[in-house]
């Protein structure tokens, strides 16, 4: 985010400092100001319109999500259970459970 209003030349008059993405919204429903919130985090709160976007180019910022561990790790069996099924359904995963994700994105 800071990076994102930096390259942005975008001016902050007054800042605030928090540590979670929770505290982050609250503060934002009590009107303290705005910030550069992932959607998935405020699902929510757009889709009962107690916040909402404001449109900014270049937003929202893209992310690739992936799975990692240590490389030689000796997966238990429920572990290589869920990889191989997240491996197989992860597009119905998507379509289902995110779709709502797109009315969102420009």
């Amino acid at each position: 985010m800071s990076r994102f209003i930096e390259n942005n030349e975008i001016t902050v008059q007054k800042k605030l400092e928090l540590t979670s993405n929770e505290a982050v919204k609250q503060a934002i429903l009590a009107g303290l100001g705005c910030s550069i919130m992932p959607l998935i985090g405020i699902k929510n709160e757009l889709r009962n319109k107690e916040l909402k976007i404001i449109p900014v180019k270049g937003l929202p910022i893209k992310t690739t999500w992936r799975l990692i561990w240590l490389k030689g790790k000796k997966h238990a069996p429920v572990s290589s259970a869920l990889l191989a099924y997240l491996n197989k359904e992860k597009e119905h995963i998507i379509q289902n459970k995110f779709d709502w994700y797109e009315q969102y994105t420009v």
